[in-house]
């Protein structure tokens, strides 16, 4: 019953997160949200003797999370001023949702220690991690062909947002090179020979 429990817990935590990253207004708050999405998936895997995956989650995409941030930071042109005046704004929500991380956790372990059955017996020669891959480039190798593919839209869309116009920057054109003259580039001066004068000797010397 309390294995049930957790998860309809942690499953309505992980929708209503999803829900307020692509809702929120705000980058930093739909950030924030993302990591509690992924640490709740997370811990719903490590519920289900998903232990491989549910570190692997942690550890590349919740970590990985914070690069990104630094990157909607940098793509959104944000100043220093302004995003130092917000952080009190946003520093609720990050306790929040740390908070609920930090309880994500304990019920969990608390679920880890309790008996809550005996374990699946598996092959002394079993291996998670070639099980998972096996699974992912055979049965579901179109979910991952497809997952790929999005995230190379993502990166793709964020350049074409991010690219700005600029006019202060000086593009070497070829086709102007191939068709450049000479005379274009080149100009012959001439110019009389000067001579130095008896006085201008003198006043060296």
């Amino acid at each position: 019953m309390f294995t049930t429990i957790l998860f309809y817990v942690l499953a309505l935590v992980l929708v209503v997160a999803a829900f307020r990253v692509v809702t929120a207004a705000s980058p930093v708050a739909a950030a924030l949200h993302l990591i509690l999405s992924f640490f709740t998936a997370a811990m719903i895997w490590m519920t289900l003797g998903a232990e491989f995956l549910s570190l692997l989650l942690v550890v590349v995409y919740v970590g990985a999370v914070m690069v990104m941030f630094l990157f909607v930071i940098m793509l959104l042109d944000m100043r220093m001023p302004s995003l130092r005046s917000g952080l009190k704004a946003y520093l609720p929500l990050g306790l929040t949702v740390g908070g609920i991380m930090i309880l994500e956790m304990a019920f969990v372990l608390t679920r880890a220690w309790l008996d809550v059955g005996p374990a699946v017996e598996m092959p002394a020669d079993y291996n998670n991690t070639l099980a998972v891959g096996t699974a992912m480039y055979t049965d579901y190798i179109l979910a991952v062909e497809v997952g790929g593919v999005v995230l190379l839209v993502g990166m793709v869309s964020a350049i074409a947002l991010t690219l700005r116009k600029r006019s202060d920057v000086k593009r070497t054109v070829s086709s102007d090179q191939v068709r450049v003259k000479a005379s274009d580039r080149l100009r012959m001066v001439k110019m009389k020979a000067v001579t130095p004068t008896t006085a201008d000797a003198g006043d060296k010397q």
